[in-house]
């Protein structure tokens, strides 16, 4: 089983010196992702079931930070910058990108509707229904890539 996931890893290219990842932990996910047991993975690698639970809840963790710090990059380097405060009605948010992305030059290719639902969905517990209820920022890219992050 695990030389099998090892060959996937490296059909995929994994390599752990430029992973967030272990090479343990690549194996477990990989193994969780076919839907193995973290007993069967223990029994596997020769370890117990809560160390198997250990290493994927790292492994999580790294994947989120490493999420995080990717929308963090792409937030910094976009040309456009929304603050939604918090009060804001969810069907007015889409024509303040609008107009902020006609002054940057910067083509927003998606629907108000379409928009409004990237937003919500990338907000979380930020938007409840139609209402803002915590500050959030969109940012679009140059290439028009729609980010939203709650600032801190």
């Amino acid at each position: 089983m695990i030389d099998e996931i090892d060959d996937v890893l490296e059909g995929i290219g994994f390599d752990s010196e430029t992973s967030v990842l272990t090479r343990r932990q690549a194996q477990v996910l990989a193994l969780r992702e076919r839907g193995i047991s973290q007993a069967e993975i223990a029994e596997n690698l020769g370890t117990s079931r809560a160390n198997v639970s250990s290493i994927e809840g790292s492994a999580r963790d790294n994947l989120e930070k490493a999420r995080e710090t990717v929308a963090f990059a792409e937030a910094l380097r976009a040309p456009v910058r929304v603050h939604i405060p918090q009060g804001t009605d969810l069907y007015n948010v889409p024509q303040d990108v609008y107009d902020a992305c006609d002054e940057e030059g910067v083509k927003v290719t998606q629907s108000a509707p379409d928009l409004m639902k990237i937003i919500s969905d990338a907000a979380g517990g930020a938007v409840d229904g139609r209402q803002v209820v915590t500050d959030i920022v969109v940012g679009v890219t140059s290439d028009g890539i729609v980010r939203v992050r709650q600032p801190e």
